[in-house]
């Protein structure tokens, strides 16, 4: 269990000390080729220091990685760009908290995103609206500029969905998302609509847990599972508290919350079904 950076230098860099053993090179000779100390790779390859994106290039030069996908999600994982876009959220640093940073940081270099949302609608399928609602609930006393930023930078964070290729995302809600009034009868009316709106995108794979279903996996709280292209050793689950976010990335824990989450897609209502279940609530407010 660790926190987002310390995870992606430990991916990173068992992910970079696997494709040097795959060459036949030691940690010695790879650090002569490039004209850096032994420690230099080390310290990579343990993931105790960080390493700047042009390091990994010529890391992965020197050892031959030419497919473009696992060369540019190892670049994402040191630093660099994400889907041709820059770390935009790098101008909200004085805002956002390091944990929130990181997250964004997840969610805009993976390809697939699983989420269980016990209690508010996802961020990637908020309305502005609605946004401004939850977040002013979620923190006591937030001056308006900054309330106006946090929103701001959520929107943002959707155009994941948009961007080529999408990410692909699959939420499961519990019927207290969808119950519970945020920010008042007409956000929570346009709320739904969105929702609808997103369960039709080729992209979105929406389903709703309904009360009927009775106790099941998740009442132990939300949580996120990011995927990355080409490697599930880069898999991460996210687990959000009140004032900070963990992340779990042992193949045990990874296991058990993939499974977790095919259960309750199991339980769930259909996406067809769930899209009906929506609007019939949609209809209720």
């Amino acid at each position: 269990m660790q926190h987002g950076p310390a995870v992606r230098r430990r991916k990173l860099g068992t992910e970079l000390r696997a494709l040097r053993a795959g060459t036949g090179l030691t940690s010695g000779e790879a650090a002569r080729l490039l004209g850096w100390h032994q420690s230099k790779v080390s310290r990579i390859e343990t993931g105790t220091s960080g390493v700047k994106p042009a390091d990994v290039e010529r890391l992965l030069h020197a050892y031959g990685v030419e497919d473009p996908e696992l060369r540019r999600l190892l670049v994402v994982l040191a630093g660099s760009e994400v889907n041709g876009r820059h770390h935009w959220w790098h101008a909200y640093r004085g805002v956002l908290p390091p944990e929130y940073r990181d997250f964004i940081s997840l969610e805009s270099g993976a390809s697939a995103m699983r989420t269980l949302e016990t209690s508010v609608v996802p961020g990637l399928l908020q309305t502005p609206e609605y946004a401004r609602a939850v977040t002013r609930a979620a923190v006591d006393g937030l001056e308006e500029s900054k309330l106006d930023t946090l929103v701001e930078v959520r929107l943002a964070r959707q155009d994941v969905l948009r961007s080529d290729p999408p990410l692909e995302l699959s939420a499961v809600l519990d019927e207290a998302v969808l119950r519970r009034e945020v920010g008042g009868p007409d956000v929570m009316a346009r709320q739904l609509r969105r929702l609808r709106e997103a369960a039709v995108l080729p992209q979105v794979r929406l389903q709703v847990l309904p009360f009927a279903a009775g106790a099941h996996i998740g009442v132990t709280g939300p949580f996120v599972i990011f995927s990355f292209p080409n490697t599930t050793d880069l898999d991460v689950v996210v687990l959000d508290h009140l004032t900070s976010s963990l992340y779990l990335e042992r193949k045990e824990d990874l296991q058990a919350y993939a499974e977790a989450f095919n259960a309750l897609q199991f339980h769930a209502l259909s996406p067809e079904d769930s899209l009906d279940y929506i609007a019939a609530i949609g209809d209720d407010t």
